[in-house]
């Protein structure tokens, strides 16, 4: 655990995650489907729990809109610009924190628990499972829970298809060109049917995977990319209509997992 914590704390700061979602036309689709998809699921009042909060981009807007946010990250630096970003508002609290370790919060506590970033960094399938079990046992009954995670094809293709796609294969798949998970890296990434695979025997149901960004990561990587902003408007409404069919996920780098945890079965 503690390679990882280094691992992160030096990622990130030396990331600019502050402008991640805002520099770039698919960082901008990425933060706005994810917004709208928390909007169908959650009402002003609610309590939320962010884990793996970055920066506090999702906390912070949410609070504004007058959510309950809770904001725990693990990277100290990033825990800092959540307390800079928060300004006046009173209804939103950041802390440092794990997304194995959510002993501090009671069984039950949150009406929506957004688990954004952490499973980008998780490769052992018992921090995996860790991961899911604490932020199902803080979530209410009946409440939502989002999971977002990387795709391995997309990951691929926007990162290594426009050169060294060998190294690219060498870092995510095995010598039969299957998925593998090393530990150690920086990221970790999966396909789609072995990400809802952990969730096969969990008290949760499944409500719904969408793609965040889509193609458009991929597209922006073109020298002679171009998007006027009615474009992207009319694509962004594209998206939204289309971001959860089946065959559109995998070519999206960043994937959300979206589930209610169950209601307890009444004994008759």
């Amino acid at each position: 655990m503690e390679d990882r914590i280094k691992l992160l704390n030096n990622l990130y700061d030396n990331y600019d995650e502050e402008t991640r979602l805002c520099k770039s036309r698919h960082g901008e689709l990425e933060y706005f489907t994810t917004m709208d998809f928390i909007h169908r699921y959650g009402v002003v009042g609610s309590k939320v729990l962010e884990v793996g909060a970055g920066t506090g981009r999702y906390s912070v807007a949410l609070a504004q809109e007058g959510f309950e946010v809770t904001a725990l990250e693990l990277v100290e630096s990033n825990v800092q610009k959540i307390k800079k970003n928060i300004g006046y508002l009173k209804n939103i609290t950041a802390l440092q924190g794990d997304a194995l370790d959510l002993s501090r919060f009671s069984d039950n506590s949150f009406d929506i628990t957004l688990v954004l970033g952490p499973m980008y960094h998780l490769f052992d399938l018992a921090d995996l499972n860790q991961a899911i079990d604490e932020a199902v046992r803080v979530t209410k009954n009946g409440g939502v829970i989002f999971f977002a995670y990387l795709s391995v094809h997309a990951l691929l293709y926007c990162n290594f298809l426009q050169g060294n796609f060998d190294a690219g294969c060498k870092i995510n798949l095995d010598k039969d060109l299957k998925i593998k998970h090393e530990l150690n890296q920086r990221f970790s990434s999966f396909e789609v049917e072995e990400f809802e695979a952990l969730f096969e025997k969990k008290p949760v149901e499944y409500l719904t995977t969408f793609a965040a960004e889509g193609a458009l990561e991929l597209a922006e990587k073109r020298s002679d990319f171009k998007m006027t902003d009615h474009d992207f408007k009319l694509f962004r409404k594209y998206h939204l209509e289309n971001c959860q069919r089946r065959e559109l996920l995998g070519i999206s780098s960043h994937l959300v997992y979206v589930c209610q945890k169950s209601l307890p079965t009444i004994q008759i």
